[in-house]
């Protein structure tokens, strides 16, 4: 039994072929023996397309030491919001909704997705797997549900002990004089479970020593944007992230209706390269055919891999961070072997342009900083700290 299994999060802009690329790591890894895990947490489920083979609610064997596993909405929302689901029924049949409408209103935005990534923890807690891949939602939809767990956490610490109590003073009453269904006790003890659930994935998932999270873009503008946003709010809410993906590349000799995307590829390569350093940059070139079936999912995987191993740590440590701090916030980048003289910053709306001698790199701000005025910026030993004020609002 796995006392402490990899966990390999992939996600990216909806389109760039992040299932693609998580399905052909899994099948990788399982090919070299490790009891792999791949688990779809997006929506809009294609893993099972991916692999050409039907998957469902709970795992599915596919190939030798390979699993797979699409999440199913109803499904999830029994195992995981059971007690709770059953309560906002009872108020939604108090108010005359029918049973069946009652139960389709339970499933709450958002609910799906979280569930789905609430089964990390458990596959990984239950010791069967070596390496869990998942291929996430879009960029947009990690990043939101990523950080629930530091919602959930003031909630229990703050809200949640306030609200118990009242309904424990309040309930009867309201049971009584107006029939209102109120939650007792277990449906809070379910909440707390829930939150508890959540902070134990954000450890797992923030524990450099087992999870890391890989970026998978194209070479086009607008998805390299939402990437640096994405690698930025990632290290706000401190998930480690080793490994940047470049799919679809297309190689020399495209032809000429080709030449100019393959020209423009070619300029954002090294923006890429610049952007996520000291994070590597892998690429995968665009295939003659489509990537669909374990042998189109096998060469994938060898021209992203080549002979290493697809689950080893290709970058160790955060190559900055985000953090909050007297009401604004501070952040700070590791700068060795370079003097405050060779340092220049720039502030151009959402980036923070950053030029050490004829190396320059554009950090995109996360939206919390983009109305967060620039303080000013200073080296501490290696490390070079830039203060933010508190966001201002209009």
């Amino acid at each position: 039994m796995s006392e402490n299994a990899r966990i390999i999060v992939y996600t990216g802009k909806g389109g760039v072929g992040k299932t693609s690329v998580a399905a052909a790591t899994a099948l990788l890894a399982a090919e070299r023996g490790q009891r792999t895990l791949v688990i779809s947490t997006d929506i809009a489920h294609s893993l099972a397309d991916s692999f050409d083979v039907p998957l469902g609610a709970e795992p599915t064997l596919i190939a030798k030491n390979l699993w797979g596993q699409e999440s199913d909405v109803y499904y999830n929302v029994r195992r995981y919001w059971g007690t709770i689901q059953r309560y906002v029924q009872n108020v939604f049949r108090w108010r005359g909704l029918d049973d069946v409408l009652a139960e389709e209103l339970t499933v709450l935005p958002g609910m799906d997705e979280l569930s789905s990534l609430l089964w990390i923890a458990e596959h990984h807690d239950s010791g069967a797997y070596d390496v869990i891949v998942v291929d996430a939602a879009p960029t947009g939809e990690t990043v939101r549900l990523l950080s629930l767990p530091d919602a959930g956490r003031w909630w229990l610490e703050r809200i949640f002990p306030i609200q118990r109590r009242a309904m424990q003073i309040a309930g009867p009453v309201l049971r009584r004089v107006m029939g209102i269904p109120v939650p007792n006790d277990a449906v809070f003890a379910a909440g707390e479970e829930l939150f508890h659930r959540l902070d134990h994935m954000h450890q797992l998932l923030a524990d450099e020593n087992t999870s890391s999270v890989r970026l998978v873009l194209n070479l086009e503008k607008m998805v390299i944007k939402e990437a640096q946003r994405s690698f930025t709010y990632f290290h706000l809410f401190g998930y480690p992230t080793d490994l940047v993906v470049c799919n679809r590349v297309l190689p020399e000799g495209s032809g000429a209706y080709f030449e100019s995307w393959h020209d423009a590829q070619r300029r954002y390569q090294p923006l890429v390269e610049e952007s996520f350093a000291p994070v590597p940059v892998r690429s995968v070139p665009f295939f003659d055919r489509e990537v669909v079936g374990i042998e189109m999912l096998r060469r994938l995987g060898a021209a992203l891999f080549r002979d290493d191993d697809p689950v080893r740590f290709y970058y160790r440590g955060r190559p900055y961070r985000v953090r909050r701090e007297n009401g604004g916030y501070v952040l700070t980048l590791d700068l060795p072997f370079t003097s405050k003289e060779q340092v220049k910053l720039l502030r151009n709306g959402d980036e923070l342009v950053l030029q050490v001698g004829a190396w320059r790199r554009n950090l995109v701000l996360p939206r919390a900083l983009v109305e967060a005025p620039t303080r000013g910026a200073k080296f501490e030993g290696n490390t070079l700290r830039v203060d933010f004020a508190a966001p201002t609002r209009e």
